[in-house]
């Protein structure tokens, strides 16, 4: 996709920003982000923009992520998560040397103090580095190698075709969002050249009822990184709370991917676009399965006020971050360290 160049000064956009008590979650034909009609792209990139600044949830479908390597994925989770716990146990988290990389047992994450530790089971993985990668050696927690399941024959390959397919389409995401927010199309690529994209396989099993009030699959919470593109199956489960403290469902849409926009976006935004709390519930009476890619930029990128998001009027909110230090801190408080 070409870059915009413009000898016109750009236009602040930080105004207009309102999050709203939306009651329905918008659907977002991506499919011009990935062409060269220019205003088609405007016109997909205005529907991202309005859902980001109200929301900070919209589906996305023409997404050229394959059906087959989304069956595959979700096959994949299933095998893994059936398999013995003493099997899954030994690649546990706590023996990876960077930041959770490997298998997270039910309650060791706690998204919300106020409820009850989670009530869910993951894998968590991103860019798998080898050993000596510079990054990794130097004691950086977010880069290195994963921990994969021994004697599991096609589940390193399944999850990580998965874990590849949405990797490139984050990458045309960003370029949407420069889109949105007046910048070159191309702005962010220089931050995404070795992205901290965690993705979390996630096996919520079913909750009987109500009863307890405090006990979620995951509690209420906000994202850490850019943005998330998450999977999910047919369970459904996800709810989104609106600008009214009331809560939304957001149900599966058949060939669709849900994306919310994280803790980092929104500062680069100056608070413009919304990282909104969302948890999840599984009360389907079956088992739940969903792939959330939490995409964030390269470790060291410097996240400051965009230039498009500030004026006079409206100087920028927030301090610059170190994006990896930011995450990493934010990250690491999820999980319990005993």
């Amino acid at each position: 996709m070409a870059s915009v160049t413009s000898g016109q000064p750009r236009k602040v956009t930080s105004r207009d920003a309102r999050p709203v008590a939306f009651s329905e979650i918008p659907v977002i034909d991506i499919g011009p982000l990935f062409g060269t009609d220019r205003p088609a792209i405007e016109r997909a990139a205005a529907r991202l923009d309005e859902a980001c600044r109200q929301i900070g949830f919209f589906y996305i479908e023409n997404h050229r992520v394959s059906r087959g390597v989304i069956e595959r994925a979700y096959a994949e989770a299933s095998r893994f998560f059936a398999l013995p716990e003493d099997v899954k146990m030994a690649i546990h988290y706590k023996k990876a040397k960077n930041h959770v990389r490997g298998y997270v047992p039910v309650w060791q994450t706690h998204a919300d103090r106020r409820a009850k530790p989670d009530l869910h089971e993951a894998l968590d993985l991103a860019l798998d580095l080898p050993a000596d990668d510079p990054d990794y050696m130097a004691g950086n927690r977010m880069y290195g190698p994963n921990q994969w399941p021994e004697n599991l024959p096609g589940f390193r390959e399944g999850i990580y075709a998965y874990y590849e397919a949405i990797l490139d389409l984050g990458r045309t995401l960003f370029r949407g969002f420069a889109a949105a927010l007046d910048l070159p199309d191309d702005y962010f690529e220089p931050m995404i050249t070795k992205p901290m994209g965690q993705m979390r396989v996630i096996h919520y099993p079913p909750q009987a009822d109500l009863d307890d009030e405090r006990l979620w699959g995951i509690g209420e919470h906000t994202d850490y990184e850019c943005f998330t593109v998450l999977g999910q199956d047919d369970a459904g489960g996800l709810q989104v709370k609106n600008a009214a403290g009331e809560w939304i469902e957001a149900p599966p849409i058949p060939g669709a991917f849900i994306v919310n926009i994280g803790d980092i976006m929104a500062r680069w935004t100056n608070g413009i676009y919304q990282s909104t709390p969302h948890r999840v519930l599984n009360l389907s009476g079956g088992e739940r399965y969903s792939l959330a890619f939490f995409y964030g930029s390269n470790y060291d990128t410097l996240v400051s006020c965009l230039e498009t998001c500030r004026d006079e009027g409206h100087p920028a909110k927030y301090p610059p971050v170190v994006a990896g230090e930011w995450t990493t801190k934010n990250l690491i408080s999820t999980y319990f360290s005993d």
